[in-house]
């Protein structure tokens, strides 16, 4: 095979990994943007997605790359490799595949049909989200006042240290003499 030929490989293998990265005004905007969709919402898969017209339950939503993880919707078998040493066997699982944020759209609470959103300040202060379609105001998620993981509260043992045993100094620091001639004469 010509070097030719081999640069030639080399270049047309590398073309199809490679991706477009995002600019700096694209990542800015889509940190900027307000989600209108969060855990624990109702939404349909719509557009040009083999899945379109499931509806579920959003179980995680991946800002950083812009897709979610619905219930039950774009499953996918995955294998899990099994260890003989330790006795374990080898399977294979159904696991939830994410979804472009695009591709899913809230479930409107009337008509039960997907529908687009619009944000809206009541009289009261409070911010709602508003479907499109009938005007009914979609409710946040009570999943979202239970936090996912749970604050760390410190509780005091017997086997703590006791405080004033905590700011007690325990070591000193080595520091060499210094030299003095007149202990070498004598």
């Amino acid at each position: 095979m010509s070097a030719r030929m081999r640069l030639t490989r080399i270049f047309n293998e590398s073309a199809h990994r490679r991706r477009a990265r995002e600019t700096a005004a694209q990542v800015a905007l889509r940190q900027k943007r307000k989600w209108n969709i969060v855990r624990g919402d109702k939404v349909q898969v719509v557009g040009n997605h083999r899945e379109a017209g499931k509806q579920g339950i959003i179980k995680e939503v991946l800002r950083a790359k812009d897709r979610v993880l619905v219930e039950n919707v774009n499953v996918a078998v995955k294998h899990i490799k099994g260890n003989a040493e330790r006795g374990i066997k080898g399977r294979t699982i159904q696991k939830e595949r994410s979804l472009p944020y695009s591709n899913v759209n809230l479930v409107d609470p009337v008509t039960n049909k997907p529908t687009r959103v619009y944000r809206k300040i009541l009289e009261d202060g409070t911010k709602v989200r508003v479907a499109k379609k009938s005007g009914a105001i979609i409710p946040r998620p009570e999943i979202l006042n239970f936090r996912r993981r749970p604050i760390n509260s410190f509780v005091s043992e017997e086997s703590d240290t006791l405080e004033d045993d905590v700011w007690a100094v325990s070591y000193v620091p080595w520091t060499p003499k210094k030299f003095d001639a007149s202990s070498l004469e004598k």
